[in-house]
């Protein structure tokens, strides 16, 4: 690997801020504490700051040399709504609320560029640092947009760097064009006419709809979307009932969808609503639809995808990037910046999975060993793209 020798000398560090974060994590438009903590070590790079887009996010801009070009380098900073069952010295200090995602190792690895581009200031051009509230499922990058982000702030391009556990330290994964799913979810609430078990001839049963609407909204994926596009229709829960001999009045299903097109998006939603309104005629019921596009597809564009590969070739080696990564269903809200500005969302190795240490996981921990590669990449993606100040 070719990472920086200066910020490799600041790895313990760059470790330690991303510990402290670790140790108080946050939830969706309630990072106060890491935005401060990010505002304040922005400044004292000498980065001028502008705080509380969507909220709480919070954004560095460094302008070097007379060229007007720029791009966007975006870290989020929310944290889950999980219990640690971690014991390190770092764990979580607030019960209930984890960096199970490694959103603290992401604000560390952009911090630690931003310090080593403030510092030597050899580039032409503007570099917008981005941190973003909200990402897991909250939609935090619509909310600075809705805020004025590529407004105030324009840029040509935008880049994100998400850990991957699975993936070995020191190699690199991305791909063109859908790189990760729309995440839409849904809550359907059938309405029949509840009564005894024993007298199913006077009952309209909510039970039996919505057994067979769980089963035939899976014919939508087999049968609707064109076998090539990969797509997944989950019910994920089930509420009804409260004794053993009383069909009840109502049941709620609730899940989600994930999709790698806005096309099939609209598909699913209208088949899931039309398959519904039959089914729930057939047995005499009635319902109530919510159904939410929460985040779009995450699509990058090629041109910036090769530029960040180059990149991370430069950094780690051509042998340690992957430039053909899987699609991967699960969602990320990055997915509206890329529907605005083209850019690349690409993943960083965070060593093995093992013990139930993936993403998501109350045993995960971002391996603070990656630090200086991402940080090497994102200053080695700056330099490829806005060239050096003369």
């Amino acid at each position: 690997m070719h990472l920086l020798d200066e910020i490799c000398a600041r790895q313990g560090e760059h470790a330690s801020w991303r510990q402290d974060i670790h140790a108080h994590p946050e939830l969706a438009y309630n990072e106060h504490r890491t935005a401060e903590v990010v505002a304040e070590k922005l400044s004292a790079f000498g980065i001028p700051v502008v705080r509380g887009l969507g909220k709480t996010g919070v954004v560095g801009t460094l302008k070097v040399g007379g060229s007007d070009r720029s791009i966007g380098l975006r870290a989020d900073m929310d944290a889950l709504p999980l219990q640690e069952h971690n014991q390190f010295a770092h764990r979580s200090c607030n019960d209930g609320v984890m960096h199970a995602c490694g959103h603290d190792g992401h604000t560390a690895m952009l911090l630690a560029a931003a310090e080593h581009l403030s510092k030597h200031r050899d580039f032409d051009g503007i570099v917008h640092f981005i941190f973003q509230p909200a990402e897991e499922g909250e939609a935090g990058a619509k909310a600075m947009m809705d805020d004025g982000l590529f407004e105030d702030f324009p840029m040509e391009a935008v880049y994100a760097l998400h850990n991957w556990p699975g993936l070995p330290v020191g190699q690199m994964a991305m791909r063109s064009g859908p790189a990760m799913a729309a995440m839409d979810i849904f809550e359907v609430t059938l309405r029949g006419q509840g009564g005894h078990a024993a007298l199913t001839h006077l009952v309209h049963d909510p039970i039996l709809a919505s057994a067979e609407l769980v089963q035939a909204w899976q014919s939508i994926v087999s049968r609707n979307v064109k076998a090539i596009e990969p797509a997944v229709v989950s019910v994920t829960q089930i509420h009804a009932g409260d004794a053993y001999n009383v069909i009840p009045e109502s049941v709620v299903l609730r899940g989600t969808v994930r999709c790698f097109s806005r096309d099939v998006q609209t598909l699913i939603a209208r088949r899931m609503r039309e398959i519904t309104e039959g089914i729930c005629t057939a047995h005499q019921c009635s319902f109530e639809w919510r159904y939410e596009h929460r985040f779009p597809p995450t699509v990058n564009s090629h041109e910036e995808m090769l530029v960040a590969a180059a990149a991370a070739r430069a950094v780690c080696g051509d042998e340690h990037v992957n430039t053909t990564a899987e699609m991967v269903t699960g969602s990320e809200d990055f997915g509206y910046m890329l529907e605005a500005k083209p850019g690349c969302y690409a993943f960083i190795g965070n060593g093995p999975g093992d013990g139930g240490c993936l993403l998501h996981s109350p045993n995960f921990d971002f391996n603070d060993e990656i630090i200086p590669i991402g940080a090497s990449f994102w200053v080695r993606l700056v330099h490829d793209v806005l060239g050096t100040a003369a």
